[in-house]
């Protein structure tokens, strides 16, 4: 089996706290392979999950895997040195196959688990890389991951919602994990990516409810740990 050349020390004593999806957007399983095993091409991933279920681990997870790239998670850098990376076979515009998601949700429970990562920590590589990067992409099912408890999904909110409000979204946003000063159209679009795919047009009440159950929730600025639900 080949592994991946492209790795290295994690940096500063830091530890995988996030978990990061992506897709590969190429033809193939093999063609992704080839490319994150090729040292002229210098990125990799810890594990790459094929379209019939094969998971192919390529970099050692105590190891710095050159997946994320530019990027921050909970206002900190270099999320290579701080995540595990798992890159899905997936041209970026074709549904995930359900081996493949099967795949990934059995493998997900040992990375948490080995590593105290929370299932907030599971991110979106869109998510610490908005506008530079989209995968997983808007046909990722983060819904099903949440409901078997290895990621965060915003619980639903009866009556008419929040009224749209940009500082108080930006704050939510921000708490949950999502970078600083972000004009607002990329933020809300990030956002979107990832938990209302097929929704556009200016920031609304859903938003506003969404980022604020989850910044309720979870506490991205305090080391990824759940906080306490409110009353």
């Amino acid at each position: 089996m080949n592994r991946s050349p492209n790795f290295g020390a994690r940096r500063d004593g830091l530890r995988p706290e996030l978990v990061v999806l992506h897709y590969t957007a190429m033809e193939s399983s093999a063609a992704a392979q080839r490319a994150l095993c090729d040292p002229a091409r210098e990125v990799s991933a810890h594990y790459l999950v094929s379209e019939s279920g094969e998971v192919l681990p390529l970099v050692d997870e105590d190891m710095r895997a050159w997946h994320a790239g530019a990027g921050e998670w909970a206002g900190r850098g270099d999320v290579n040195s701080r995540s595990i990376g798992i890159e899905l076979a997936n041209t970026g515009d074709a549904p995930f196959a359900a081996r493949q998601m099967a795949a990934l949700m059995a493998l997900l429970p040992g990375i948490l688990d080995r590593w105290s990562i929370p299932p907030q920590g599971v991110i979106a590589h869109s998510d610490m890389a908005p506008g530079r990067k989209i995968d997983p992409g808007p046909r990722f099912d983060w819904h099903r991951l949440a409901r078997a408890g290895l990621s965060v999904w915003p619980a639903p909110r009866d009556g008419a919602g929040l009224p749209a409000d940009e500082r108080r979204f930006r704050r939510d946003a921000e708490a949950f994990g999502y970078p600083r000063d972000l004009p607002l159209d990329l933020l809300l679009a990030t956002v979107r990516l990832r938990f209302r795919p097929r929704h556009a047009g200016p920031l609304d009440s859903q938003d506003m409810s969404v980022m604020a159950d989850l910044a309720a929730r979870f506490a991205a600025h305090e080391g990824l740990t759940p906080r306490r639900e409110r009353p």
